[in-house]
């Protein structure tokens, strides 16, 4: 079974401009995530998916394969599914750019994932919360899952809501969604070419697609969580945590 890995890779960001191009580190902050993605033993390659030429050029200065796309997608989805359609290969990962912590175990258990279950045409990964804050940032993802690890919700907002504890309760009672998917191919060929859904825009979360369409998402669960980045603080953590490694 043929597994590819994808990095989604566009210029521009709201909150951190150019991120992907960051490279307080001596790296650029999609190298950090394209390095740890090779380091999983399923995909048989990794490559990353752009908009724009500046991301091609860096790409090229570490030897990843980079592939020019629209830039008219809304969604990093969107992107891969052009970027694989004349691809022969049967699961796709769909990994963030702005993910340059992201355990490569958890990419090789998600595909297999996959191969275990024929009967799901796409997955993610869940992991616990860590405290209660967390759980109410709107940044942070949540997901419910039924008795057989599907999908059931995803939500900015805490779910479940805890009545008795008017909103937040019990922290082990939550379940984080990481941004992390893959799909087999047609399948991702397919959802890409339905339109947003109305829950899907309302969130902001591209996965509720499939959930208004009835296409079941199995949830894998780990231990190991990293966070994007999203702002210039968060970016700045990260390199002093780098320089931390680049001592030992």
């Amino acid at each position: 079974m043929k597994i590819l890995a994808v990095i989604p890779a566009r210029f521009s960001s709201t909150r951190f401009a150019c991120k992907v191009l960051a490279k307080d580190t001596g790296k650029f902050l999609v190298q950090h995530t394209y390095e740890q993605a090779c380091l999983a033993k399923l995909p048989e390659k990794v490559i990353i998916a752009t908009d724009d030429e500046k991301i091609v050029a860096a790409a090229e200065t570490f030897g990843a394969e980079c592939i020019m796309t629209s830039v008219e997608h809304k969604s990093g989805t969107d992107r891969i599914a052009e970027a694989v359609a004349d691809m022969d290969v049967d699961i796709v990962v769909n990994l963030q750019a702005d993910e340059p912590e992201i355990e490569p175990g958890n990419i090789d258990y998600l595909a297999q994932l996959l191969i275990d279950n024929p009967d799901y045409q796409m997955a993610t990964l869940a992991a616990d919360f860590q405290n209660a804050q967390q759980v109410a940032d709107p940044n942070i993802v949540k997901v419910i899952t039924d008795c057989n690890n599907s999908a059931i919700y995803f939500s900015r907002f805490p779910i479940p809501y805890d009545r008795e504890k008017t909103g937040v309760g019990d922290v082990q009672n939550y379940l984080r969604h990481l941004g992390i998917y893959a799909y087999r191919k047609q399948f991702l060929l397919n959802i890409t070419a339905l339109p947003q859904t109305p829950l899907e825009r309302l969130e902001k979360l591209e996965q509720l697609r499939a959930i208004e369409n009835g296409f079941p998402i199995l949830v894998g669960k780990v231990k190991h969580v990293c966070d994007g980045i999203d702002t210039p603080q968060q970016y700045a953590e990260f390199v002093k945590r780098q320089k931390v490694r680049a001592q030992r």
